[in-house]
């Protein structure tokens, strides 16, 4: 009963790795068995990306999610809660599929730029989530949001063995 088929696509064995490299960058990392353009369109496209971005655990359901996905377009995120909570900012770099760079406009001077490349090695995918803060402080107010991205790296996994499925992946 619990035998996979060889054609069969399965959820990545490996997990998100997240690492302090200096007092102002955090990186998270994890490699996905899909190409990078897969990948790409999990991050560009709304619709998409509302199905994996928030973790289920929280409860915390995304109200709304606009993604103008090209330099100097933006992004916004609402989120449900005791108070609706609005995350947004600008496209600064957009190559696809290997690198998109956003600000984080809602925390003000104490925004993070935010770094994810997408590097295709055969089969597999390494995302790697770069944020650099202006400051050491800046950091450490953020690190709480950092406690879900197991989860939500979990769902988007889940996602993408869908979308590999349905794309007709090997």
């Amino acid at each position: 009963m619990n035998e996979k088929r060889e054609n069969e696509p399965t959820l990545t064995k490996k997990r998100t790795t997240v690492e302090r490299k200096s007092d102002r960058e955090l990186v998270v990392s994890r490699t996905f068995h899909c190409s990078a353009r897969i990948l790409w369109e999990a991050w560009t496209t709304s619709e998409l990306f509302q199905q994996w971005w928030v973790p289920k655990s929280l409860g915390m359901p995304l109200l709304s999610c606009e993604l103008d996905v090209r330099v100097g377009g933006t992004y916004r995120l609402v989120f449900a809660g005791a108070e609706r909570l609005a995350f947004f900012g600008r496209y600064l770099e957009v190559t696809p599929p290997t690198r998109l760079v956003w600000s984080n406009d809602e925390s003000g001077d104490a925004g993070a730029i935010t770094t994810v490349t997408f590097t295709e090695n055969g089969a597999e995918t390494l995302l790697v989530v770069h944020d650099l803060y202006p400051s050491q402080e800046a950091l450490e107010a953020a690190l709480g949001s950092y406690d879900g991205m197991q989860e939500t790296l979990d769902q988007l996994d889940e996602l993408l063995v869908t979308l590999g499925a349905h794309a007709g992946r090997s």
